[in-house]
């Protein structure tokens, strides 16, 4: 599809990724509309790539409507708002928890159904949803991120399934871990020693990419991390051994602690 003149609406966009997004997306030409819950990030960043703010917070139950109400129409979304839920299932309140489903699952599937048949009439039109490496690569204390992210998945594909046959591409987009944004750039800790990074920048090159290209999924990670991902779905015992192996629990560990602080 086609960027230049769409309406292009980025969820998210006050974090370090979705600013990447953003300026991508107003470097091939796109009519922006950007929304977050931080409005002193926000303001400085639509006038910067000449967009419309539109404050919301996604863990209101209303949060979306309300969203799209005041958005309008528009061609592309880019539905990169989530909440990080590291730590030990135990550890969280039926509260968070919902929190937590409502941010990174609820919110982007009632984002498509609410688009979805304006989509399919106007015959053209585009779903991105910014997932993580975790969508596919369970992580120990990680259980309720990691339920998120794989629903998450499983959901895309069948979505585009289904919106493909009326000219309406999904993508998913799955960034490994992130330096200078992002859950582990935000807690302050760094990924497993081997394991590689990527930036914002080529985070949001994959997604431009998936739009242009109807791509169905793109992993944004090093090689080491996205074979990782592929053996982990054929053999998840054998995973997490290599994990534990590698010090994924310490990691872990550190990140829920890093996220308890913030919660």
């Amino acid at each position: 599809m086609k960027i230049e003149g769409s309406r292009v609406l980025i969820t998210g966009a006050t974090g370090g990724i979705g600013h990447a997004i953003a300026h991508a997306f107003a470097e091939r030409g796109a009519e922006l509309l950007l929304t977050g819950r931080r409005v002193d990030v926000l303001a400085p960043l639509a006038e910067q790539t000449g967009a419309r703010a539109v404050p919301a917070d996604l863990a209101d139950r209303d949060g979306v409507a309300a969203l799209l109400a005041a958005a309008g129409p528009v061609d592309i979304v880019v539905a990169n708002a989530a909440v990080p839920a590291s730590g030990l299932l135990t550890d969280y309140s039926i509260e968070e928890i919902d929190r937590a489903l409502d941010v990174n699952l609820r919110a982007l599937i009632l984002t498509a159904r609410l688009l979805a048949e304006s989509l399919i009439a106007q015959g053209h039109g585009h779903l991105v949803f910014i997932s993580s490496i975790a969508g596919k690569l369970a992580s120990p204390q990680a259980s309720l991120y990691n339920a998120t992210k794989f629903g998450l998945r499983g959901f895309a594909q069948a979505l585009r399934q289904d919106l493909a046959p009326h000219g309406v591409g999904v993508s998913t987009v799955f960034p490994g871990f992130v330096r200078d944004a992002g859950m582990f750039a935000d807690a302050g800790v760094p990924a497993a020693f081997g394991t590689g990074t990527s930036t914002p920048a080529q985070v949001a090159a994959a997604v431009r990419r998936a739009v242009e290209r109807n791509v169905g999924e793109i992993d944004v990670a090093s090689p080491q991390v996205r074979v990782g991902a592929l053996l982990a779905g054929i053999a998840p015992g054998w995973s997490a051994w290599v994990q534990r192996r590698g010090g994924a629990d310490k990691i872990a560990a550190a990140l829920a602690e890093a996220h308890r602080a913030k919660r």
